[in-house]
């Protein structure tokens, strides 16, 4: 019986660890595309004039930061 409920628990964390794993993947996932908005925004009030070089600039570094830490695949979805 203390076998079973061992490999029980086990199975228990494994789930949980897995479940952990997911939601960082998705929170990283959102956090790639609020960069990516941002980073159009930045693009486009700089075209219109409204905007500057410089926070284009920066919203397109804060993006490559973010996809070296965490990949580009949201970019694919």
């Amino acid at each position: 019986m203390a076998g079973f409920l061992d490999r029980a628990k086990e199975q228990a964390q494994q789930a949980l660890q897995q479940g952990k794993e997911k939601v960082e993947e998705v929170q990283a996932q959102r956090a790639g595309g609020e960069l990516l908005k941002k980073l159009g925004a930045a693009y486009y009030a700089e075209r219109r004039g409204s905007g500057t070089a410089q926070a284009t600039q920066e919203a397109l570094s804060a993006l490559e930061a973010h996809i070296a830490t965490h990949g580009d695949g949201f970019l694919r979805g």
